[in-house]
């Protein structure tokens, strides 16, 4: 069963209580309630979490992360409270760490699309709808949809596939009311990441979003923001539709793993190679271009 290859063991940190290892980050609770979150350098593909890590990817996500929460602000509040490091914390963990407010999550992957592939698109070739929502004749893999539209998935285990699912069930489990928040915030913070990206040479083709309300009742951005983790970029010079298009996610990897040269066979029970050195540096190249390119500044 896809899972973890090899499921790490947490670093114990004094006045720390580790609550959970996710696909990429560590969950941790400090002495005042506060959550700590440490993304590491894993990194999954096809439901596994793959035995090989990207040097400097778990600080790409938070320090790319950090940048786009200042950038939106005014349209959501998000859940970092600091970004210093817990005592006695190893320092491995800097600039990998947020110390963040524990919400009450919703459910539910917030996902907005504005250009169509993916699951979407297989869903578009059989029923030309995605999440149920009806779309026009004739889009292809790659084509802008006429407006961004909310697409929200339930949140699956580690070595389970998320699901879409149509708008009117997330408003039967959530409430109508948190529905409407989520897809409101989603499309929102959506379009104005598409709109800065598009500024600088980005295409933003789609992103998945977790929110969580705080005490007062407002709804948060919890997780990360933006990163080529939880959304597709593709360079806008390259744009071409009718194709699967150039992406700075984990395309790359995906592809050498369903290459001859992996030996893997993804139906199979074998779980994934490690990834060879070649393909390690040109994924982390992709991300920490995304970074520069997205923030204008060089990675140190």
């Amino acid at each position: 069963m896809p899972g973890f290859v090899d499921k790490p063991e947490p670093v114990q940190v004094p006045g720390l209580v580790h609550l959970h290892t996710g696909k990429v980050r560590e969950l941790y609770r400090d002495a005042a309630g506060n959550l700590v979150m440490v993304a590491s350098d894993r990194i999954s593909a096809y439901d596994w979490v793959l035995p090989t890590e990207i040097p400097d990817k778990g600080r790409v996500l938070t320090q790319l992360s950090l940048w786009w929460f200042e950038q939106l602000a005014e349209l959501v509040p998000n859940h970092v409270v600091s970004t210093d490091l817990p005592e006695g914390a190893p320092a491995d963990w800097e600039g990998r760490t947020m110390v963040c407010r524990a919400l009450r999550m919703v459910p539910v992957e917030a996902v907005a699309r504005g250009y169509l592939t993916g699951s979407g698109l297989l869903e578009y070739q059989r029923y030309r709808t995605v999440c149920g929502l009806a779309l026009p004749e004739g889009l292809v893999d790659g084509s802008e949809l006429p407006a961004p539209i909310f697409t929200p998935a339930t949140k699956a285990e580690v070595g389970e596939h998320d699901e879409n699912v149509p708008y009117e069930e997330v408003a039967r489990q959530v409430g109508a009311e948190t529905a409407a928040q989520l897809r409101q915030a989603t499309l929102a913070v959506y379009s104005r990441g598409r709109d800065i990206a598009k500024e600088r040479g980005l295409i933003l083709a789609d992103t998945k979003f977790e929110f969580g309300y705080d005490d007062q009742g407002t709804l948060v951005i919890a997780d990360e923001m933006l990163t080529p983790d939880s959304s597709r970029y593709w360079p806008a010079d390259a744009w071409e539709p009718g194709h699967a298009q150039p992406s700075y996610d984990k395309q790359i990897i995906r592809d050498w793993l369903t290459s001859p040269a992996s030996g893997w066979d993804r139906s199979g029970d074998t779980p994934p190679p490690e990834l060879p050195a070649e393909v390690v540096a040109h994924s982390r190249a992709r991300y920490v271009e995304a970074y520069e390119r997205l923030t204008g500044l060089p990675w140190t």
